[in-house]
This record gives structure tokens, sequence and C-alpha cells, in this order.
């Protein structure tokens, strides 16, 4: 306690030692010199690494022989490479858009009944015979070495309009072909965003103004009802047939599903078809799309959308973090269908022909940039 005649001793101030101020920080420019330069970089990365780098330190193959029915095979997967025993020889790749070409084949010329019988017996090897049928363009044979590069790699993919790339080694004594693994577009984007991390930084301009991806044209044909032209739309009363056919004859897997003032509700991908066809569900395709997505498995991860104002670095963080296949470009506060976006139009962008500098727009577009892919939950139908 201090008594009334005594001040208490003020401690010594210690002198004052002035440092230099540090410089306030300051973002990277962004400017299409800088982009370029990182898509430069990220190119001559994939030059020089080989598909081997690519591969995830576990993994399994499964190879599907031609003289499997079809039915069978799905029960395992919905695309593999297909294997001729008889040959010992690669004989091209099962994918999904094969059994849609199936489905509206015995939809258009056989009954129910008929068509759930022949199923059965179905083989694989048949497929090539459908696509002949309808008309549709048979997918090519191709394949590459492992120890390509994964640049190689790429530009066969963006060549075949391919999505899955197998990848053919030969066995030295028998000389035969042996299936090493599939390069998939999705597994060469995660490699990007994951050993070019300070490059994708860098590609901070928006993905409209790079023109990746479809987008509803403002000036439509004149003989087109389609207000969303060229994107393929449905509603939630569509018929899912309908939805089969415009898969079939635009080689496209999903179709965005909106309501009356062009909001995205959901999206339609022909996954969902395979699950139909799995349940034995054939009479299934005469039902709408919300009568059917209520099949839809529960663990389907939602409609991912973005913004045009987003940038591509953004997209490739996202493909880091999870799996992606499509984004839905969404404008305005409801979420209006504005375009979509594939990992094929990312990957032609990435490696394609377009050569850097090129393929950018003057103008910005007149949208709001979120900064952010955003990733929304499918509202149930």
């Amino acid at each position: 306690m201090l008594s009334p005649t005594q001040s208490p001793k003020t401690p010594k101030r210690k002198a004052s030692t002035r440092r230099t101020r540090a410089g306030s920080y300051l973002p990277p420019v962004q400017t299409q010199e800088f982009h370029d330069v990182a898509l430069h970089a990220i190119r001559n990365v994939l030059k020089g690494r080989t598909c081997y780098d690519a591969f995830p330190v576990s993994y399994r193959l499964i190879v599907l022989d031609t003289k499997l029915n079809v039915k069978k095979a799905l029960q395992c997967v919905v695309s593999a490479p297909l294997w001729n025993s008889e040959k010992s020889k690669f004989a091209g790749m099962l994918t999904v858009l094969d059994i849609i070409h199936l489905i509206q084949y015995y939809y258009d010329n056989a009954s129910y009944d008929t068509a759930a019988a022949d199923v059965e017996t179905f083989r694989l090897e048949s497929l090539r015979d459908i696509e002949k049928s309808l008309g549709v363009a048979t997918p090519p044979m191709f394949g590459e070495h492992p120890s390509s590069t994964l640049y190689d790699a790429a530009k066969l993919l963006i060549q075949t309009h391919a999505r899955r790339l197998p990848l053919l080694d030969y066995d030295t004594e028998t000389g035969h072909e042996v299936m090493v693994s599939v390069l998939t577009q999705y597994r060469l984007l995660k490699f990007i965003a994951i050993n070019c991390t300070r490059e994708i930084q860098q590609l901070h301009l928006s993905l409209r103004k790079l023109k990746i991806g479809t987008y509803v044209s403002q000036s439509p044909p004149a003989d087109n009802t389609n207000p969303y032209w060229p994107i393929a739309t449905a509603t939630l009363n569509t018929p899912v047939f309908d939805v089969v056919h415009m898969f079939s004859e635009r080689s496209i897997s999903a179709v965005p599903i909106i309501d009356q003032d062009g909001v995205v509700v959901n999206l339609y991908e022909t996954v969902d078809v395979i699950t139909l066809v799995r349940l034995g569900a054939y009479q299934a395709l005469d039902l709408t799309i919300s009568e059917a997505l209520n099949q839809r498995s529960p663990d389907f991860p939602g409609v991912v959308i973005c913004t045009a104002g987003d940038s591509l670095g953004t997209l490739l963080q996202l493909i880091k973090k999870r799996r992606v296949h499509r984004l839905v470009v969404v404008e305005g506060e409801k979420g209006r269908l504005f375009g979509i976006i594939t990992l094929s139009d990312v990957l032609r962008y990435l490696i394609g022909n377009v050569a850097i500098g090129e393929g950018v727009e003057s103008e910005e577009i007149a949208a709001t940039s979120t900064d952010k892919v955003q990733c929304a939950e499918s509202p149930s139908s």
C-alpha cells in the first residue's frame, strides 16, 4: 500500500528501436502474359513425364472378354478394356455410350419382353453391329505405350475425342499385347493439379474469356426452338428415353435438368440409365426424369456448378480435391443455365491445338465472378 507522501516509482522506458516497416503485400498482376507463361510451363512438365508417372500407387485393372454377355459385364463396371481371348489381342473399350446405343436399339426395334430376354445372352463382341444398325460412328481402335509422354497421350485423347486411353505394352517372349492400365482425362488433369501447383495459381483468367466450355448462344439458328441452344436440356417431366436419344445422337454423357425459368435443378447422366439397366428396369425408359431420379443411388455427389467468371486455376484446384467430370455454368442468384464445361473442354485448352495466347476474347462477359467454384447438392425431386 502506498503512503500519501510517497509516489510510485515509474519504470524507465526502454530506448526505442525503430524497425524498418515491411512493405505492403500486393497480389501478382493478373495479365495474359503470366497466364501464358504458366500454360507453357504445364505443357513442358507433361512433355517431360510419362504415363507411368500418372499411375496411382495402387490400382486394379478390370479387363472384359468379348465373349462375356453385356448384363454380366455391367454388374462389374460401366467402362473397361475389351480383350479378344482367341487372338490374345486388345479389342477396344467398353464405354457407357455403347450401352446407351444398345438401349436405343432395343427400344426402337424390339418389345420389352424380347429386349429383356435378348440382353441376357447379348455378347460384348456384338456391340459394333448395333452401332452400324443405328448409323453411329464406330469408335476408333487406338492405344498408347505407357512410356509415352503425358503430353502425347493427352494429344491422342483430344484427337480421338475419347475420355479414356488404353495403355498397351508387348510381352517380349510371346509378342502378344499386354494391357497395362487406362489413362483417363480426370487422372491426367488431377496429375496437373497436383504437380503444377505454382503454375495453376497463375491461371487466373476466366473460363468464358478463355472460351472453355459450351455456352448458350446469343444468336441461335433461325429454325431453332431450343432457347438454350446448342446445349441439350430436359425438364423433370421429360421422358427418360428422350434423354437417352440425346445421349446417343449427340455423344454426350449428361443433360442439365431445368425448370420453366431455366434454373438448373438437377443433372441426368448416362450412368443413371446404366443403373436402370442393372436393376432390369428396361420399361423405366418410359418414366419421367423426376420418377427416374427417385431410383438414383443415394451416393450421387451432386451437381457441381460454377460461374463463367471463375478462373481455370480455381477449376483445377477443385479437380485436385474431388472427382469432377463436368461443371454446369450458371448465372444470376437463382442459378439460370448459362453453359456447361466438360473435362474434354479443359484438356483441349491446356493441351490442344490452340496456340498459347490465342482463343481469348477481347471483351469481358457481363457476369459476376464468385471467384470460387461452388458445389451444390442436387435437390430432391
